[in-house]
């Protein structure tokens, strides 16, 4: 790696760190507007009975790594807790509602196994409106398709670790930064939401790539950030070169945190195993990531506006609401999101984005 590419480029991080706050603020404020005149993403996590928005036991969609319910989680607490913007309240979700709105329309969501988390959370929320509506779930690899046939509403998900391509070659795996062949199945949809971040961090035997290439050269590896960024800036290249906005909605899902290390919120003994409350404080001990510092810069140069679900500060409250040891998982996850549980809220937010 070019020493002064990468020298500006932690030069700029550095500067953006630092400005953290005043952007997600300007990002969260723009987003708002769109959704209805206030700050959607900054508020509180307030008790509410009436959650979850659906039953783990009656909703057919839900994998056993994020079905906690399933796998006897004891505490029902972290259930029952609605985001409350405060400013404004976010409507009611209503499955129906959406239905009708995207009557006849395809949905895709693209991106790793929190994309399929979101995926998963809004099938459930729409089938507890409609149960008893005809569906059929088709799963190809890479490519899964639930239809709502009353309605010929598809919700698609295409499920990519890094958005950018991964080859099999001759010196073995390659990740190839500057490069997306496979957008071609985003095509023709009508609403997009990408996501990509979780695998970037990836070391070892976890890791599913051998070398990165990106201007025709090969790297054992690089950091990862500036390979988020590089993969990330052809992302946006792609949306640019190949999406009509007066046609498709485009997302973003924002970075989803994750609760490994209590540091994070002042108990450096702790881990998200055990957790049963959210975090209270307005003020997160921890800084904001900067992966989303990286997204909230592709995204401030995109020539085609990308609505950024801020999921990152809301969720890094839920330290409570991770599967923990309560999945088929042998090992801990915090991770990925019980459902019921997070990922419904940020579909909340998607539905505010989109009909509220």
């Amino acid at each position: 790696m070019d020493f002064v590419y990468k020298t500006l480029f932690f030069s700029l991080l550095f500067l953006l760190s630092r400005q953290a706050n005043a952007d997600f603020n300007a990002t969260t404020s723009a987003a708002g507007k769109l959704a209805g005149r206030c700050n959607i993403f900054r508020g509180k996590w307030v008790f509410d009975a009436s959650y979850p928005l659906y039953d783990f036991s009656t909703c057919p969609f839900i994998e056993d790594e994020f079905n906690c319910g399933k796998y006897k989680r004891p505490d029902k607490m972290y259930l029952k807790y609605r985001w409350q913007p405060f400013s404004c309240n976010l409507p009611r979700f209503n499955g129906v509602k959406f239905l009708e709105k995207w009557r006849g329309k395809k949905i895709m969501f693209v991106g790793d196994s929190l994309s399929l988390n979101m995926w998963q959370s809004l099938s459930c929320m729409i089938h507890s409106w409609v149960p008893k509506a005809k569906t059929t779930l088709i799963r190809r690899e890479g490519l899964a398709e639930l239809v709502f046939h009353d309605y010929g509403t598809k919700l698609l998900l295409y499920r990519t670790q890094y958005l950018v391509d991964l080859e099999s070659q001759k010196v073995g795996r390659v990740l190839k930064l500057d490069s997306i062949q496979n957008g071609y199945a985003w095509r023709g949809m009508d609403m997009l939401i990408f996501n990509s971040w979780h695998w970037w961090t990836h070391n070892g035997r976890s890791k599913p790539w051998d070398y990165m290439e990106d201007g025709g050269k090969l790297y054992k590896d690089m950091n990862r950030l500036i390979a988020y960024y590089k993969g990330l800036t052809t992302w946006a290249r792609w949306i640019n070169r190949n999406i009509d906005l007066s046609k498709t909605q485009v997302f973003f899902q924002g970075i989803s945190p994750t609760h490994y290390e209590g540091k994070d919120w002042s108990q450096p003994s702790k881990s998200c195993s055990g957790e049963r409350l959210p975090f209270s404080s307005f003020k997160y001990p921890a800084a904001t990531p900067f992966s989303a510092v990286v997204v909230n810069k592709v995204l401030s140069r995109i020539k085609k506006p990308v609505y950024l679900l801020v999921i990152t500060l809301l969720s890094q409250y839920r330290k409570d609401a991770h599967p923990t040891y309560y999945s088929f998982h042998r090992g801990l996850d915090c991770s990925h999101w019980c459902l019921p549980g997070v990922p419904d809220t940020w579909n909340e937010l998607l539905y505010a984005a989109t009909i509220g």
